[in-house]
């Protein structure tokens, strides 16, 4: 499946589809990358995973009802606190893996029932932050520079998509 092809079922997959699954067993998830401008500089919030306190950017199921953009920007409140303008078309997309223990991993997929995840992630620029949200008990939070980012984020794949935002963002 090509990053095109993609984009198109990330769009229409969940209206389609109705299910977080794709059929070649490829479970979908939707995530947004937080960022806002401060001083002059983009800033990109990081939030802990619950499982193994990695720095990642908030992600989840496609939600029933919602696009894959709005699922991707109350993924956002939920895990982080934050609402903004989520950005209609993806950044792009990473692939991960869930383990049997329902941990995600990445790299590439072993033997053994792990289940590959498709995350597509949409930009979500910051307009409020709050003090208390859904997950506040369960992960933490920090804003980062793109320098940092890079440093802290678990995911090699979450690296490009805050490079291309940060580039885009600021031209």
């Amino acid at each position: 499946m090509s990053l095109r092809d993609f984009g198109l079922l990330g769009h229409l997959g969940c209206v389609l589809l109705r299910s977080p699954e794709e059929p070649r067993g490829i479970e979908w998830k939707f995530g947004a990358i937080p960022y806002r401008h401060v001083d002059g500089e983009i800033v990109f919030l990081l939030i802990t995973a619950r499982s193994t306190g990695k720095w990642i950017f908030p992600k989840g199921s496609p939600m029933e009802g919602l696009t894959p953009a709005e699922s991707a920007a109350e993924e956002a409140y939920e895990e982080a606190g934050v609402r903004g303008r989520i950005g209609a078309a993806p950044a792009g997309h990473y692939r991960t893996f869930k383990t049997r223990s329902g941990k995600a991993r990445p790299g590439k997929a072993h033997p053994g029932g792990e289940t590959p995840v498709l995350v597509q992630m949409y930009p979500l620029e910051v307009a409020e932050q709050f003090d208390d949200w859904p997950e506040k008990g369960e992960r933490r939070r920090h804003w980062a520079t793109l320098a940092e980012a890079r440093r802290l984020l678990s995911e090699p794949g979450l690296v490009v998509l805050a490079e291309k935002i940060a580039g885009s963002a600021a031209g």
